[in-house]
Protein backbone atom coordinates (compact mmCIF):
# COMPACT_ATOMS: atom_id res chain seq x y z
CA UNK A 1 0.00 0.00 0.00
CA UNK A 2 1.24 3.47 -0.83
CA UNK A 3 0.20 7.08 -0.49
CA UNK A 4 -1.93 8.30 -3.38
CA UNK A 5 -0.12 11.61 -3.69
CA UNK A 6 3.24 9.83 -3.97
CA UNK A 7 1.81 7.69 -6.76
CA UNK A 8 0.41 10.68 -8.63
CA UNK A 9 3.68 12.59 -8.22
CA UNK A 10 5.62 9.65 -9.66
CA UNK A 11 3.33 9.55 -12.72
CA UNK A 12 3.64 13.30 -13.23
CA UNK A 13 7.43 13.10 -13.07
CA UNK A 14 7.47 10.22 -15.53
CA UNK A 15 4.97 11.56 -18.07
CA UNK A 16 5.60 15.32 -17.73
CA UNK A 17 2.07 16.45 -18.60
CA UNK A 18 3.04 20.12 -18.35
CA UNK A 19 4.86 19.77 -21.68
CA UNK A 20 1.64 19.08 -23.59
CA UNK A 21 -1.17 21.32 -24.76
CA UNK A 22 -3.98 18.84 -24.30
CA UNK A 23 -7.77 18.72 -24.60
CA UNK A 24 -8.30 17.49 -21.06
CA UNK A 25 -6.89 17.48 -17.53
CA UNK A 26 -3.91 15.16 -17.09
CA UNK A 27 -3.23 13.66 -13.67
CA UNK A 28 -5.58 13.18 -10.72
CA UNK A 29 -9.12 13.93 -11.89
CA UNK A 30 -11.13 12.59 -8.95
CA UNK A 31 -9.70 12.17 -5.45
CA UNK A 32 -10.60 9.09 -3.43
CA UNK A 33 -8.77 7.16 -0.76
CA UNK A 34 -5.35 8.54 0.18
CA UNK A 35 -4.01 4.98 0.47
CA UNK A 36 -3.65 2.79 -2.62
CA UNK A 37 -3.09 -0.95 -2.75
CA UNK A 38 -5.00 -1.97 -5.89
CA UNK A 39 -4.79 -0.19 -9.26
CA UNK A 40 -7.14 -1.04 -12.12
CA UNK A 41 -6.21 0.16 -15.60
CA UNK A 42 -8.34 0.51 -18.71
CA UNK A 43 -8.54 2.58 -21.87
CA UNK A 44 -11.58 4.67 -20.95
CA UNK A 45 -13.20 5.48 -17.60
CA UNK A 46 -16.61 4.25 -18.75
CA UNK A 47 -19.23 2.97 -16.32
CA UNK A 48 -18.43 -0.66 -17.15
CA UNK A 49 -14.81 -0.15 -16.08
CA UNK A 50 -15.90 1.63 -12.90
CA UNK A 51 -18.22 -1.27 -12.06
CA UNK A 52 -15.31 -3.68 -12.46
CA UNK A 53 -13.23 -1.46 -10.17
CA UNK A 54 -15.94 -1.51 -7.51
CA UNK A 55 -16.26 -5.31 -7.72
CA UNK A 56 -12.48 -5.73 -7.40
CA UNK A 57 -12.30 -3.14 -4.62
CA UNK A 58 -9.76 -1.04 -6.49
CA UNK A 59 -8.39 2.05 -4.79
CA UNK A 60 -7.39 3.80 -8.02
CA UNK A 61 -8.48 3.64 -11.65
CA UNK A 62 -5.85 4.65 -14.20
CA UNK A 63 -6.98 5.36 -17.77
CA UNK A 64 -6.00 7.00 -21.04
CA UNK A 65 -9.43 8.59 -21.59
CA UNK A 66 -10.73 10.25 -18.45
CA UNK A 67 -13.16 13.13 -18.01
CA UNK A 68 -13.39 16.93 -18.29
CA UNK A 69 -12.70 17.32 -22.01
CA UNK A 70 -12.48 20.70 -23.67
CA UNK A 71 -15.89 22.09 -24.67
CA UNK A 72 -17.90 19.34 -22.96
CA UNK A 73 -20.85 20.43 -20.76
CA UNK A 74 -19.74 21.38 -17.26
CA UNK A 75 -22.96 20.34 -15.53
CA UNK A 76 -22.82 17.20 -13.38
CA UNK A 77 -25.91 15.43 -14.68
CA UNK A 78 -26.90 12.16 -16.32
CA UNK A 79 -24.05 9.87 -17.31
CA UNK A 80 -21.37 12.14 -15.82
CA UNK A 81 -23.18 12.25 -12.48
CA UNK A 82 -23.52 8.44 -12.38
CA UNK A 83 -19.84 7.94 -13.13
CA UNK A 84 -18.66 10.46 -10.56
CA UNK A 85 -21.13 9.13 -8.00
CA UNK A 86 -19.66 5.65 -8.42
CA UNK A 87 -16.12 6.88 -7.81
CA UNK A 88 -17.06 9.05 -4.84
CA UNK A 89 -19.32 6.48 -3.18
CA UNK A 90 -16.54 3.90 -3.20
CA UNK A 91 -13.65 6.28 -2.46
CA UNK A 92 -11.90 5.41 -5.75
CA UNK A 93 -9.30 7.74 -7.27
CA UNK A 94 -9.37 8.47 -11.00
CA UNK A 95 -6.02 9.14 -12.65
CA UNK A 96 -5.89 9.90 -16.39
CA UNK A 97 -3.17 10.75 -18.92
CA UNK A 98 -3.99 11.51 -22.54
CA UNK A 99 -1.29 12.95 -24.84
CA UNK A 100 1.52 12.39 -22.31
CA UNK A 101 0.73 8.67 -22.40
CA UNK A 102 0.62 8.63 -26.20
CA UNK A 103 4.06 10.21 -26.49
CA UNK A 104 6.14 8.62 -23.72
CA UNK A 105 9.23 7.05 -25.32
CA UNK A 106 9.16 3.86 -23.24
CA UNK A 107 5.66 3.29 -21.83
CA UNK A 108 3.50 5.26 -24.26
CA UNK A 109 0.85 3.98 -26.63
CA UNK A 110 3.01 4.61 -29.68
CA UNK A 111 6.05 2.99 -28.10
CA UNK A 112 4.07 -0.07 -27.03
CA UNK A 113 2.27 -0.41 -30.37
CA UNK A 114 5.51 -0.18 -32.32
CA UNK A 115 7.13 -2.76 -30.04
CA UNK A 116 4.28 -5.21 -30.39
CA UNK A 117 4.19 -4.79 -34.17
CA UNK A 118 7.93 -5.44 -34.37
CA UNK A 119 8.90 -2.09 -35.89
CA UNK A 120 12.42 -0.72 -35.61
CA UNK A 121 11.86 2.82 -34.35
CA UNK A 122 13.82 5.47 -36.25
CA UNK A 123 12.34 8.69 -34.81
CA UNK A 124 9.33 10.99 -34.82
CA UNK A 125 7.94 13.03 -37.68
CA UNK A 126 6.74 15.89 -35.46
CA UNK A 127 9.35 16.22 -32.72
CA UNK A 128 11.77 14.25 -30.61
CA UNK A 129 10.90 10.87 -29.15
CA UNK A 130 8.88 11.52 -26.04
CA UNK A 131 7.51 14.76 -27.46
CA UNK A 132 6.18 13.94 -30.93
CA UNK A 133 3.04 11.95 -31.66
CA UNK A 134 3.77 10.56 -35.14
CA UNK A 135 6.37 7.82 -34.83
CA UNK A 136 8.51 6.47 -37.65
CA UNK A 137 10.04 3.06 -38.11
CA UNK A 138 10.90 0.14 -40.31
CA UNK A 139 8.73 -2.98 -40.53
CA UNK A 140 9.97 -6.46 -41.30
CA UNK A 141 11.49 -6.57 -44.81
CA UNK A 142 9.48 -7.80 -47.76
CA UNK A 143 6.03 -6.70 -46.60
CA UNK A 144 3.57 -5.09 -48.96
CA UNK A 145 0.50 -3.25 -47.68
CA UNK A 146 -1.56 -6.44 -47.45
CA UNK A 147 1.15 -8.22 -45.50
CA UNK A 148 1.51 -5.27 -43.15
CA UNK A 149 -2.24 -5.21 -42.55
CA UNK A 150 -2.26 -8.95 -41.89
CA UNK A 151 0.44 -8.58 -39.26
CA UNK A 152 -1.36 -5.69 -37.57
CA UNK A 153 -4.55 -7.73 -37.45
CA UNK A 154 -2.81 -10.71 -35.89
CA UNK A 155 -1.27 -8.57 -33.13
CA UNK A 156 -4.36 -6.49 -32.33
CA UNK A 157 -6.91 -9.25 -32.71
CA UNK A 158 -8.94 -7.35 -35.28
CA UNK A 159 -8.48 -6.75 -38.99
CA UNK A 160 -7.58 -3.14 -39.84
CA UNK A 161 -9.36 -1.29 -42.60
CA UNK A 162 -6.75 -0.94 -45.35
CA UNK A 163 -6.78 1.83 -47.96
CA UNK A 164 -4.12 0.91 -50.49
CA UNK A 165 -2.24 3.56 -52.40
CA UNK A 166 -1.86 3.11 -56.14
CA UNK A 167 1.23 1.22 -57.23
CA UNK A 168 1.70 -1.18 -54.32
CA UNK A 169 5.26 -2.28 -53.63
CA UNK A 170 7.25 -2.99 -50.48
CA UNK A 171 6.57 -0.97 -47.35
CA UNK A 172 10.00 0.20 -46.24
CA UNK A 173 9.02 3.03 -43.92
CA UNK A 174 5.95 3.14 -41.71
CA UNK A 175 4.49 5.94 -39.57
CA UNK A 176 1.98 5.47 -36.79
CA UNK A 177 -0.01 7.40 -34.21
CA UNK A 178 -2.57 5.66 -32.04
CA UNK A 179 -6.16 6.74 -31.58
CA UNK A 180 -7.98 9.39 -33.59
CA UNK A 181 -4.99 10.65 -35.56
CA UNK A 182 -6.16 10.11 -39.12
CA UNK A 183 -5.55 13.75 -40.03
CA UNK A 184 -1.86 13.35 -39.23
CA UNK A 185 -1.56 11.44 -42.50
CA UNK A 186 -0.06 14.55 -44.11
CA UNK A 187 2.72 14.56 -41.52
CA UNK A 188 3.40 10.90 -42.34
CA UNK A 189 3.60 11.67 -46.06
CA UNK A 190 5.97 14.60 -45.50
CA UNK A 191 8.20 12.26 -43.46
CA UNK A 192 8.48 9.88 -46.41
CA UNK A 193 6.41 7.02 -45.00
CA UNK A 194 4.99 4.38 -47.32
CA UNK A 195 2.21 3.52 -44.86
CA UNK A 196 0.47 5.23 -41.94
CA UNK A 197 -1.28 3.37 -39.11
CA UNK A 198 -3.76 5.01 -36.79
CA UNK A 199 -6.98 4.16 -35.04
CA UNK A 200 -9.81 5.84 -36.92
CA UNK A 201 -10.74 6.80 -40.45
CA UNK A 202 -12.79 9.71 -41.80
CA UNK A 203 -14.40 10.02 -45.22
CA UNK A 204 -11.63 12.36 -46.35
CA UNK A 205 -8.88 9.96 -45.26
CA UNK A 206 -9.52 7.60 -48.15
CA UNK A 207 -9.04 10.32 -50.75
CA UNK A 208 -6.00 11.77 -48.99
CA UNK A 209 -4.29 8.39 -48.87
CA UNK A 210 -4.98 7.57 -52.52
CA UNK A 211 -4.04 10.98 -53.86
CA UNK A 212 -0.92 11.38 -51.71
CA UNK A 213 0.25 7.86 -52.47
CA UNK A 214 0.38 6.38 -48.97
CA UNK A 215 -1.23 3.23 -47.61
CA UNK A 216 -3.55 3.89 -44.67
CA UNK A 217 -4.52 1.38 -41.99
CA UNK A 218 -7.35 2.21 -39.57
CA UNK A 219 -6.63 -0.30 -36.83
CA UNK A 220 -9.13 0.86 -34.20
CA UNK A 221 -8.98 3.72 -31.69
CA UNK A 222 -9.51 1.42 -28.73
CA UNK A 223 -7.39 -1.40 -30.13
CA UNK A 224 -4.33 0.78 -30.71
CA UNK A 225 -4.51 2.41 -27.28
CA UNK A 226 -4.75 -0.60 -24.98
CA UNK A 227 -1.07 -0.99 -24.25
CA UNK A 228 0.37 2.21 -22.80
CA UNK A 229 -1.86 2.20 -19.75
CA UNK A 230 -0.99 -1.44 -19.11
CA UNK A 231 2.72 -0.68 -19.26
CA UNK A 232 2.29 2.25 -16.87
CA UNK A 233 0.22 0.14 -14.49
CA UNK A 234 2.88 -2.59 -14.49
CA UNK A 235 5.58 0.02 -13.78
CA UNK A 236 3.64 1.42 -10.82
CA UNK A 237 2.93 -2.06 -9.46
CA UNK A 238 6.61 -2.98 -9.56
CA UNK A 239 7.81 0.33 -8.10
CA UNK A 240 5.26 0.64 -5.29
CA UNK A 241 4.39 -2.98 -4.57
CA UNK A 242 0.78 -2.66 -5.77
CA UNK A 243 -1.71 -5.10 -7.21
CA UNK A 244 -2.47 -4.24 -10.83
CA UNK A 245 -5.25 -5.51 -13.07
CA UNK A 246 -6.01 -4.39 -16.63
CA UNK A 247 -9.61 -4.72 -17.80
CA UNK A 248 -10.33 -4.54 -21.51
CA UNK A 249 -13.87 -3.24 -22.00
CA UNK A 250 -14.75 -4.30 -25.55
CA UNK A 251 -15.07 -1.43 -28.01
CA UNK A 252 -15.20 -1.93 -31.80
CA UNK A 253 -14.40 1.73 -32.56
Amino acid sequence: MTNRDDLVAACDRLLEPERFKDYTVNGLQVAGSDRVARVMTGVTACQALLDEAVAWQADLVLVHHGYFWKNEPVTITGMKRRRLATLLAHDINLLAYHLPLDAHPELGNNAELGRRLGFTVTGCADGALGEGLVWLGEPSPGLDATGLARGVGEVLGRDPLLIEAPGGGEVRRVAWCTGGAQDMITTAVEAGADAFISGEISERTTHLAREMGIHYLAAGHHATERYGVQALGDRLAAEFGLEHRFVDIDNPA
